[in-house]
Formats: C-alpha cells, sequence, structure tokens
C-alpha cells in the first residue's frame, strides 16, 4: 500500500550523456571564442551550429547509432566538433594515434570495425599506403589543412568543410542509455598490440564533473575557471582525449585555443596573443619552447602547465621555473581516463640551489614520478 501511494515520486532518470554538457553554452558563453592557430575564431554559437552540421553531414553518408568514426587530425576547432557530434547521435568516436606503425593502424581500425574515416590532408599518405588493409572502412573524409587539395591514389568521399555547407543546421540528437558507448581509445602498442580501453557517456560525463572539482574547488596553482582562463591542450587529443579537459572546457564554455600540429613558434605565438593561462602536456613539450631563441623574451608568468605522461626532470622543472611558468604534474592512467591526481611543489621544495647542496633529486619532490 506505502508503495503505491509514492510511486509517483520515484526519482527521474536523468541520462548523463555527453549533450547535457552543451545546455547552457548558448546561455552564459555564446559569445566566447574557439581559436584554431592564426586560422579560424569561433564563437560557441559557431561551434554549437557546426556539431549540428556535422552530426548531419555525417548521417548523409550513412553513420547511425553503434557506428565508429575514426579521426586522423592535429589539435583543432574540427576535433572539438567531434568530440562532441560523433557520440551524441550514438555513433563512436575512435581518436586515432597517426605516429604508430602502419600495422598498428592497420590493427587498431580493423579491430574497431571503423566505418569512415576524417584525415587532415597531411596525414592522408598514411592512409593511402593502407588502404587495402581497411576491411570494415566504407567512407573517406578530407580536412583540408591550408587548402590542400587530393591529388593521391585514395579516392575520398568528401571534405569536411563541404560537408559541413552542405549540411542541414540542425540535428535532433537522440536521448538514449547513459552507458551507451561513447568512445575507444587505443593504448600506444609498446608491448604487443595497441590494447583497446573504451568510454561511455556516463564515465565521461562524471569524469569531467570530477575534474571540474579538481581543479576548481581549492584555491591552488590549478586553478581553471570559465571567467578568466584561457585553455590550450598541448597534449595530442588523440591521446585519451587530451586527458579530457576539451569536455570541461567546453562545459564551462572558457575561452579555447588549438594550436594544431606542435610547433614552438606558433604556440608561443599564441599564448602571449590569446593570453593563454591553463595546458598540459608531456615534458618534450617544454623542452621543444625552452630551447626556442626569443623564449627569453616572452612573458609567460601567467601560464600554468600540468605535466605528465612522463618523468618532469629537475633541469628541466627548473629551467621552466626561472621563466615563471606555474608547473605541477598530472599523474593517472588510460583506463582511469586518465587523471588521478596532481602533486603541487610546496614552498621548501622551491630553492634549487639548496637541492644541489643537500644531492635531493626532483623526484623526491613528486615532479618526477610517471605522470597520467
Amino acid at each position: 500500500m506505502t508503495q503505491e501511494k509514492y510511486k509517483h515520486r520515484e526519482n527521474f532518470k536523468y541520462q548523463l550523456i555527453i549533450k547535457k554538457m552543451l545546455n547552457m553554452l548558448l546561455m552564459y558563453s555564446p559569445e566566447k571564442e574557439i581559436i584554431y592557430r592564426d586560422k579560424v575564431r569561433l564563437t560557441y554559437r559557431d561551434l554549437y551550429e557546426r556539431i549540428n552540421r556535422l552530426a548531419n553531414g555525417l548521417n548523409d553518408l550513412g553513420v547511425v547509432q553503434g557506428d565508429t568514426v575514426a579521426v586522423f587530425e592535429y589539435d583543432s576547432h574540427r576535433y572539438l566538433e567531434c568530440f562532441f557530434a560523433i557520440p551524441m547521435m550514438g555513433a563512436i568516436l575512435q581518436p586515432m594515434n597517426y605516429k604508430l606503425l602502419p600495422d598498428q593502424i592497420v590493427f587498431t581500425l580493423n579491430h574497431v570495425k571503423a566505418k569512415v574515416i576524417m584525415v587532415n590532408s597531411e596525414l592522408l599518405p598514411m592512409i593511402e599506403g593502407i588502404k587495402s588493409k581497411l576491411k570494415p572502412v566504407q567512407k573517406i573524409i578530407l580536412i583540408s589543412e591550408d587548402g590542400k587539395t587530393h591529388e593521391g591514389s585514395c579516392s575520398v568521399d568528401t571534405e569536411y568543410e563541404d560537408m559541413l555547407k552542405n549540411a542541414a543546421s540542425v540535428y535532433d540528437f537522440p536521448d538514449f542509455d547513459e552507458n551507451t558507448k561513447a568512445t575507444t581509445f587505443y593504448t600506444k602498442g609498446t608491448i604487443g598490440l595497441p590494447k583497446r580501453v573504451h568510454f561511455t557517456h556516463r564515465q565521461l560525463v562524471v569524469y569531467t564533473f570530477a575534474v571540474m572539482t579538481m581543479l576548481g574547488a581549492f584555491y591552488n596553482f590549478d586553478r581553471f575557471t570559465s571567467g578568466n582562463d584561457v585553455y590550450m591542450p598541448l597534449t595530442p587529443m588523440f591521446h585519451v582525449h587530451a586527458w579530457g579537459l576539451p569536455y570541461l572546457a567546453t562545459l564551462l564554455g572558457t575561452k579555447q585555443v588549438y594550436p594544431g600540429k606542435y610547433e614552438s613558434e606558433m604556440i608561443l605565438k599564441l599564448i602571449i596573443k590569446e593570453g593563454v593561462t591553463f595546458s598540459h602536456c608531456d615534458p618534450m613539450i617544454i623542452k621543444m619552447l625552452v630551447a626556442n631563441p626569443v623564449i627569453g623574451s616572452v612573458d609567460l608568468s601567467k601560464w600554468k602547465v600540468m605535466i605528465g605522461d612522463a618523468g618532469f626532470p629537475k633541469e628541466l622543472a627548473e629551467a621552466a621555473m626561472k621563466l615563471k611558468i606555474d608547473i605541477c604534474t598530472g599523474h593517472g592512467m588510460s583506463e582511469t581516463y586518465p587523471l588521478m591526481s596532481v602533486v603541487l611543489l610546496k614552498e621548501h621544495m622551491m630553492n634549487w640551489e639548496e637541492d644541489r647542496q643537500t644531492g635531493d633529486r626532483c623526484s623526491d619532490s613528486g615532479l618526477g614520478r610517471n605522470g597520467g
């Protein structure tokens, strides 16, 4: 009797799916910008329309729920659009590590049963060499970089911007179970073949809110907020979805900057021009920037950088801190998507000269540990 009386009070089953993370953008951040190198400037209003057009374009090519779309692309606004449009239509996003060996790429694409490939024109030659071995692939979408046309032997079905231009601007993104697979990701294959990890809509949404709490709840180095920060990923978007930070930046309506191919001069130019305040990368990016001859004339004092993916040598950490870059390390692994913890230097760890005299190593402060 009691159960019947309160039946109408059952919990509302609010599905945690990726499209819900876009609900507030047009209300609170419609004019915030998303920048690609020195080539493209979009507002969040533009981004939302392009996400709709991308979904319609893929649908016109025959992509349906459950199909896998693989993406070979540099860090860009287009990649961000794929992060949302593909899983939001019920398909599965497969970010591709274009640095893998050809046989590993063939294995990955066949194993994940990729139906469609999107590929930057600069990366198309690697597809041409293996196309005959890609059994599930039915369509290839060319992402034209710098207006480069396709002149190779591999036939393409459409060009990315042409597809968006010809597609409808509104797509009715469906609701579905939050445990639906949204993305897949393969490890680097350093031991044997690449190993697959997949993430559901619920996992991606919960992770995004968890990292928002980690980076926003406490007033310390790594504070990441919607109003004051400018975000630029320097971890490839194919690598565990750039640690999931593009989802967080979009949820918050933060200004975002995408550098494309990693080139030190372009990265420094964007940091200065766009006022970048928050990035994440592996130590090699810091090493590349520190080696740039103009680095001494660049003000990096407002740039916060989370280091991961490899140990951060003491000498490199010291060089970064001399440039007044705020640094910390992030730790995790692919299966945790990937960030589990952040290690900060305490005040008593800042005296590098004292460390030299006592023989202390950077790893004692946490900076030398392997990051996610």
